[in-house]
Order: C-alpha cells, then sequence, then structure tokens
C-alpha cells in the first residue's frame, strides 16, 4: 500500500473571495553512492514556493527567495545552519543504521523525510504530517489523528514499535506540526505576501495518493531547479 504524498492543485478562474490551503513543507534527503549528488540536503517551501536550502557540501543554510534574505537576520541563518549541521549527522547516522539492518550494502541508498504543515486561511483548519521513505519506497507515516505511526513494510516495524512508545516525542511533534510550523507559516506567508501573491495563482496542498517514488522526484527535481 502507497502513502499520500503532496500534490499541488492549481485553482484558476475562481471569482470571490476564496479560502487557501497554505502549506510549510520540509524535504530532507540523505544519500549514498549516488555521484555528483550531495550526501545531505534540505529544502524548505512555503505553498511549493522554495524558501531555503542547505546541502552537505556547502554546508550552509541560505535563501531561496529574495524576501527571505531581507527579512531574516544572519543571526536567523546561522541558527538554521547549526539546526541542518545537526540534522545531516542525524540522517547520516540513520542511513547507516538502515544499510546494516538490512544487509544491503550495494547500489544507491536514499533516505528521505517529507514533514510539514497545512493551514486554511478561512476556516483556520490545520493538519500536519510527518513521513518517512527508504530508496523509493514507503518507510513510515506519521498519524495526526490516531497519534501512531504507520509501518507500511515489515522492514519499518522494529522503529514503529519503538517510536509509538516514546509518548514525550509523539506529542512534541504534534505540538510542531499543529503550532509552531503554523506559526512559521504564517509569519513566513507575511513576509512574502507580495511575492507569494505574484505567482497569480491560489495554491492549495492536499493529500493524494501517489507513490513515493513520485515524492522521490518530486523532491530532487525541486533541489535541481532551485539549486
Amino acid at each position: 500500500m502507497k502513502t499520500v504524498f503532496v500534490l499541488t492543485l492549481l485553482a484558476l478562474g475562481v471569482h470571490g473571495a476564496v479560502a487557501v490551503t497554505h502549506s510549510l513543507t520540509y524535504f530532507y534527503t540523505a544519500s549514498r553512492g549516488i555521484p555528483s549528488f550531495p550526501e545531505f540536503v534540505t529544502v524548505g517551501l512555503v505553498d511549493e514556493q522554495p524558501i531555503s536550502y542547505y546541502d552537505s557540501t556547502q554546508r550552509r543554510e541560505v535563501p531561496k527567495q529574495e524576501w527571505m534574505e531581507q527579512t531574516a537576520d544572519e543571526e536567523y541563518w546561522e541558527k538554521q545552519t547549526q539546526i541542518s549541521r545537526a540534522t545531516e549527522q542525524r540522517f547520516k547516522a540513520s542511513i547507516n543504521t538502515v544499510i546494516q539492518r538490512l544487509n544491503q550494502t550495494e547500489g544507491p541508498h536514499i533516505v528521505q523525510n517529507m514533514y510539514g504543515c497545512e493551514w486554511d486561511d478561512k476556516t483556520g483548519k490545520v493538519n500536519g504530517f510527518n513521513q518517512f521513505g527508504y530508496n523509493g519506497e514507503d518507510d513510515i507515516v506519521f498519524n495526526l489523528e490516531t497519534e501512531t505511526w504507520i509501518a507500511p513494510k515489515h522492514q519499518a516495524m522494529i522503529t514503529k514499535m519503538k517510536w509509538d512508545r516514546d509518548e514525550a516525542k509523539i506529542q512534541k511533534d504534534k505540538m510542531y506540526l499543529t503550532g509552531v510550523c503554523v506559526d512559521w507559516l504564517k509569519k513566513y506567508l507575511e513576509f512574502g505576501k507580495e511575492s507569494l501573491m505574484r505567482t497569480g495563482m491560489n495554491v492549495k496542498s492536499v493529500i493524494s495518493p501517489l507513490c513515493t517514488k513520485q515524492w522521490m522526484l518530486y523532491f530532487i527535481c525541486k533541489v535541481l531547479k532551485f539549486t
């Protein structure tokens, strides 16, 4: 069973007041054995527009929008750089663990994480998501409603059971996805409202049954296009 991933729908030609579901999404990719591609990459996006980028080659978080460069000071980027460097080390350790656990030493290996939040600017409804993939296959997905992890494949059951028992982390993740993340999304929307409005379209991120390989390609395309 394939999990759900973000699909961008463009609402065109709609008259009157239209509610828009805004999104803040972060993509992480840790890889091994892919020539000319950084071993770790992060991209942050607001309403599908890239706002920040980091990779293990440059080791520096940088803005991808002019309004981000103008509104966020040096202290902000230094803090984000330190966070991304720490995340890089954590993901590199994770990919080593997965390779050893599955006894897979040949070929390229990719561990991915997509997480973030959505906010309806009319109803105020919020939603959060957090999911992982390995080598183009679904690995483990957080169910915000049940506050449990879903493991489509047997190989992730150990991780699921471990994470399900960590009630403190579950509540921390839930608080981030439905609170902190939404607060930052609103800030970014305010900072970049003129630029985001110039896209000329109402972007709505919704959940749609797409396979992880499409998610992987989506991420890689974002990275290659905006770096």
